[in-house]
């Protein structure tokens, strides 16, 4: 799970890099269509952080939900306490 973390970090990173470069370009660019482009790039800027937020707290909630919280030893003396 911290390689995932590390990795999607990583991804993220080099989307806004390249996000924000866009954001520039079309800010520089003169063209009709760079004011859309522009609007694009800069509502990617804040959605694409947001959502990655909402992926690595989804991850570190479900860390860990797939093991056992109590070992199978006093899995069993807990049935045996229940049947008396």
């Amino acid at each position: 799970m911290k390689n995932f973390k590390r990795i999607l970090a990583l991804a993220g990173a080099i989307l806004l890099i390249c996000i924000y470069a866009a954001t520039l370009i079309f800010a520089l660019m003169d063209s009709p269509a760079a004011s859309g482009l522009f609007r694009a790039a800069v509502a990617a800027t804040i959605l694409i952080p947001v959502l990655l937020y909402a992926i690595i707290m989804t991850a570190r909630l479900l860390e860990g939900r797939g093991t056992d919280s109590c070992p199978p030893d006093e899995e069993k003396s807990r049935d045996d306490r229940s049947d008396e």
